[in-house]
């Protein structure tokens, strides 16, 4: 295939942005992971798959807003702190009384997989929030069952016809877990609506599999609602895949020894996520952007997702993000 080529000039700023900010905005579900090997408590984490890309997100220097929900209560303070702490605006958080905070307990198996158990008490009403002011050009990503919960969905759905009606660069992970599977007659709808919405969908094997049933990247690209958006398809320590109407192309994954691969995918999409506005890809030039910009995009993601899969945290380390910033352009 005959590309051409397409150079972006973005002017930047010292931490590497455009001098416009774009702005950043994660949707997803809160919760307090208590990760679990051989039956023993690890660690106790803030996680929550959106959650875990707006702090490696915020460690990079990217102004990164969270829409989420969780209790006044101890789980939910420390949770606050931690997202303040590593520069993660929370003004969009809607903060209940009435409830709790989600506890997942994360067992890791030999592989370092994770199954999970989810301890909830839900509040009466839902993300009681005013819908953020997103703009041209910012970037939005969701996904998981947040954005498929029917106790959300009015709200999800407002927020996500407003980003892109305002031309925002909208970033869809489903991120769909088995344990919904007996649901997915009610649910597939929705998560379709989210993938017509997005300019990008990036998911796992596992999640096309259990939503499409497709075994490959060529399959669910032909099996998506429609082909008017980019596909990107993990597969775990194989390759990830990039296909849309015009360019196609693949990256080795690197082959290592997770201590945990919890928060591969989040960190694999703040990756992606950095990645495009470094290279200033925005709705209007996304169609026109070469195999090689695809490429880097790509590799950014595989980078970071592999150094978070060597902790036991969800997310990149404060001194990772400090010289992944100040790397230089051949690094």
């Amino acid at each position: 295939m005959n590309e051409q080529i397409v150079i972006f000039t973005p002017v930047l700023n010292k931490t590497g942005f455009m001098e416009k900010c774009r702005k950043v905005y994660t949707l997803g579900e809160t919760v307090f992971d208590l990760l679990f090997t051989n039956m023993q408590p690890i660690k106790g984490v803030p996680g929550g798959a959106t959650l875990n890309s707006s702090i490696t997100l915020g460690r990079l220097g990217v102004p990164v807003f969270f829409v989420s929900e969780f209790g006044e209560d101890l789980a939910g303070n420390f949770i606050a702190d931690f997202l303040k702490k590593n520069l993660v605006d929370t003004r969009y958080v809607y903060r209940y009384a009435d409830g709790a905070t989600t506890l997942a307990i994360a067992s890791l198996d030999e592989t370092r997989n994770a199954t999970y158990n989810f301890y909830k008490i839900q509040p009466a009403e839902h993300l009681q929030i005013s819908p953020p002011p997103i703009e041209k050009d910012d970037i939005v990503l969701y996904g998981s069952f947040f954005s498929i919960s029917p106790v959300l969905r009015d709200k999800v759905s407002e927020i996500l016809q407003s980003a892109r009606s305002r031309g925002a660069l909208l970033v869809y992970d489903p991120n769909f877990r088995k344990a919904h599977e007996k649901e997915m007659e009610v649910l597939r709808p929705m998560i379709f609506e989210n993938m017509q919405w997005a300019h990008i969908i990036r998911g796992s094997d596992e999640d096309f599999f259990n939503i499409l049933k497709t075994r490959s990247p060529e399959e669910t690209w032909e099996k998506l609602p429609h082909r008017d958006n980019c596909l990107v398809y993990t597969a775990s320590k194989e390759v990830v895949t990039w296909i849309n109407k015009t360019t196609r192309g693949s990256a080795p994954s690197k082959n290592l020894v997770p201590l945990s691969t919890i928060g591969a995918g989040d960190t694999f999409n703040a990756g992606l996520v950095y990645s495009l506005l470094q290279q200033n890809i925005t709705p209007e030039n996304l169609e026109k952007i070469t195999s090689q910009q695809w490429k880097e995009l790509v590799l950014t993601g595989i980078e970071l997702a592999s150094e978070v899969c060597l902790s036991y945290d969800n997310y990149i380390s404060e001194n990772f993000a400090h010289s992944w910033r100040n790397r230089s352009p051949e690094d």
